[in-house]
Order: C-alpha cells, then sequence, then structure tokens
C-alpha cells in the first residue's frame, strides 16, 4: 500500500488552481491566433479573446471574471491510500479562490458558502497505487446549456448526431463560444454526464481512439460548425474547436446521451502524485 501526503495534494493542487484560472488552455489560445475565416467580426473578436489570455496569464490576472464552480476528477488507485484527501482538495480550493468571486451558494436558500467550496469531486477507483487529479473550472454561462438526451438504441448514431447538434444549436450562443464540446455515451444518466465533463479534460486536437468514435467526433465537429454560430456569436465558421466523445457501455434498451459545452475559456489542468 502506497501512501500519499494529503498537505502534498492541497500544496500542488492550491498551485495548479490558481494557474489554471489565469491561464486558460494554450492550445485555445494558438487555435484562436491562427483562425481564418471570412468573417471580419469573428477574426477580430478571436484576435481579442486570444490577447485577453496572453494578458491574463503574463499578469496573472482572471481570465474570466467567472472563475466558475471547481470540478475536480480523482483517480484513486486501490492500492494507494491518501489520509484526508477530500478535505485537502477543498482547502486547496479555498486558497486558490481567496481573491475570485464567490460563486457558490446553497441551492434553495442561495447563501453564499463564501469561499467556492464545497468542490464538485468526483472519484473513479482504478488499479495501482497511483492518484491522478484533474481540476475544471464550470463557469455557470457553459454549464447552463447542458443537455441530456434519452435516446433509444433504435436512435443510433444518427440520434446522437441530432441530439449533440440541437444542444449546440439551442445553446451555444450563450456559452460564449467558440466552444469545445464533450459528448459521453452510454452508461446512465449520471455516468453519460460526467463522461461528456472528462471529455473536456481531453488535449485539444486529440482523437477517441476508437476509430468509429473519432470519425463521429469529425462528423460532429463539421455539422456544428456548419450552423454558423461562430466567435462570441458573430457569425462564421468557427462555432466549436472540438467535440471529444467519450463511451461506456450501456443497458440494451438505453442509449444516453450528455452534452456538456466549455465556453473558449477553458480552464483544466491534471496533476500525477
Amino acid at each position: 500500500m502506497r501512501t500519499i501526503s494529503s498537505e502534498q495534494v492541497r500544496l500542488r493542487m492550491t498551485q495548479l488552481i490558481s494557474d489554471c484560472l489565469v491561464a486558460p488552455d494554450a492550445a485555445v489560445t494558438r487555435a484562436l491566433e491562427r483562425i481564418r475565416t471570412d468573417s471580419a467580426s469573428e477574426r477580430t473578436a478571436a484576435q481579442l479573446i486570444a490577447e485577453n489570455n496572453r494578458i491574463a496569464a503574463e499578469k496573472r490576472r482572471y481570465a474570466c471574471q467567472d472563475t466558475g464552480q471547481a470540478v475536480i476528477m480523482v483517480k484513486l488507485g486501490d492500492e494507494a491510500h491518501c489520509a484526508g484527501l477530500f478535505a485537502a482538495l477543498d482547502a486547496a480550493v479555498r486558497d486558490a479562490y481567496a481573491d475570485a468571486r464567490k460563486s457558490v451558494a446553497d441551492p434553495l436558500t442561495r447563501i453564499n458558502t463564501e469561499d467556492n467550496t464545497p468542490a464538485i469531486i468526483e472519484t473513479e477507483l482504478v488499479s495501482g497505487d497511483g492518484l491522478e487529479i484533474s481540476f475544471l473550472a464550470k463557469g455557470a454561462g457553459s454549464e447552463n446549456m447542458s443537455k441530456l438526451y434519452m435516446l433509444t438504441p433504435a436512435d443510433g448514431e444518427d440520434g446522437i448526431v441530432r441530439a449533440a447538434v440541437n444542444a449546440v444549436e439551442t445553446g451555444g450562443r450563450n456559452a460564449c463560444p467558440p466552444l469545445v464540446v464533450g459528448v459521453g455515451i452510454g452508461g446512465v444518466t449520471e455516468t453519460a454526464c460526467a463522461l461528456s465533463k472528462r471529455a473536456l479534460l481531453r488535449p485539444l486536437g486529440a482523437s477517441n481512439p476508437r476509430e468509429d468514435a473519432a470519425k463521429l467526433e469529425k462528423t460532429l465537429l463539421e455539422k456544428i460548425n456548419a450552423l454558423g454560430i461562430g466567435v462570441s456569436a458573430l457569425g462564421g465558421a468557427l462555432t466549436a474547436l472540438a467535440v471529444n466523445i467519450e463511451l461506456a457501455p450501456t443497458h440494451i434498451g438505453m442509449l444516453p446521451v450528455a452534452v456538456n459545452l466549455s465556453c473558449h475559456s477553458l480552464r483544466h489542468a491534471t496533476a500525477v502524485f
């Protein structure tokens, strides 16, 4: 059994989260800088977003005023032990968000927790003695546009395409495009939703290793960009930078499909302990 220090986790995750909030995914910034489009307004918007990201990183200022709710995805080995892990993660969020907007409140009373905790912590038990922790800052603008579709097996890939395109067509303008679109397919309702968020952690430009899933990602990206929503919803060819699909086996009578949108301020990172 391997023992991992929760204090080490707290210190490292505090720094990782702090860095994420001021420096969105660099691959997104590079993609915006390289954009080629016939729309002058779309080009201008892309350049302004890229400039904002560069300035935020250089001056360590928040890239977006909505610093998001802390979503933390843990992969814990069954031969690893980390006493106080959840408390350490909440402490890291509390410290990293000390100067950020306080965005977490009770769902009924709407009373603010005042420190952006508790974090949303999803834990997956895996084999081995490792610990991998991923952080995703999820702003309300994009999260509010999430969709869950309970399709039938007969809907097949055509139904998946219709669902994902519909999610972007109805909500993409409000989610601060260009987007990264996470699609979770399979499992049960909560599985599909969790997969759709995990899909946002994938490096930009990396396809699903399954050939059929990678082909479906390409089809979805083409159809979503054909919607013409464009950067900052100004109209144009770049509505989404990527579509990432994650899969899980499901019941023979079900086809759950969850679609989770990330705004252009994609803030995530992973630490391995």
